[in-house]
């Protein structure tokens, strides 16, 4: 398997990554992409992926911190995407739920890591939260039928995964899928083409649900892929197998 989206960065993980990394071996998770969220994180995990061979990561600005982004900050972004470890731009995007930065902000901070991914040839990592009619507006009027990406952390109905996957993006599915009350995240898991499906844990958010309340980590991604499986009708061998190549081809990631 391949932890699509992971934030080893954090000090919830970073303060046990030994064992974290031990745990998610034994759960056969070949890889983990752990995701920047702004500048002193992106600088994190560029020295992380030179530390850990099974971990790549993303440089990006959350939506939270939209408000710090300035051509400092794009350029320091830049220069550690040279990294051949570093294969993908984000997580950006809008999250008008917590409104951490203002909206506009949000949105100029987003536009500019768009044109970044698109600029360096990298994918796009999609952060949407109570925000989907205007990330995906942008997306379509900025994407120009060339960006490649992932809408992580996947929220919304299919209506939107359909716009999602128009717009030739994948779609990650993470711990809420096992959750009781996920109708409509377990529709979507169900009926997108299996090619088109990442599995993430977010981690060390949105544990799954036998794990809810509790730290999530890169071994639990494991239980994303067995719902998704038992979804479906697959095997979890199938979904494991498939999500990963997904993955390895999505962010480049040789030997998967």
């Amino acid at each position: 398997m391949i932890d699509s989206h992971a934030h080893l960065t954090d000090k919830r993980l970073r303060s046990d990554l030994d064992g974290v990394l031990l745990r998610a071996a034994e759960a056969e998770v070949q890889v983990i992409v752990t995701v920047g969220v702004g500048p002193a994180d992106n600088r994190a995990v560029a020295k992380l992926v030179d530390q850990v061979p099974v971990v790549v990561g993303s440089v990006g600005v959350h939506p939270h911190d939209a408000k710090v982004v300035t051509e400092d900050v794009l350029a320091q972004m830049v220069a550690l995407a040279a990294h051949p470890r570093i294969v993908a731009i984000g997580e950006t995007g809008l999250d008008f739920y917590r409104d951490l930065s203002p909206r506009d902000r949000q949105e100029m901070a987003f536009v500019q890591q768009i044109h970044l991914a698109r600029e360096l040839s990298l994918p796009l990592i999609v952060h949407s939260r109570d925000a989907h009619e205007r990330t995906l507006a942008i997306l379509e009027r900025e994407g120009g039928g060339e960006l490649r990406g992932v809408m992580h952390c996947f929220s919304g109905d299919m209506a939107v995964a359909e716009r999602v996957l128009a717009l030739g993006m994948h779609i990650g599915i993470a711990g809420p899928v096992t959750y009781p009350k996920s109708g409509k995240l377990r529709q979507v898991a169900t009926h997108v083409p299996l090619e088109r499906l990442l599995v993430e844990t977010d981690c060390p958010y949105l544990a799954p649900q036998r794990y809810r309340g509790k730290r999530n980590e890169p071994a639990y991604v494991m239980y994303v892929a067995e719902e998704i499986a038992r979804l479906r009708g697959l095997s979890f061998d199938e979904v494991a197998r498939t999500t990963a190549a997904n993955a390895a081809e999505l962010f480049g990631i040789d030997g998967v």
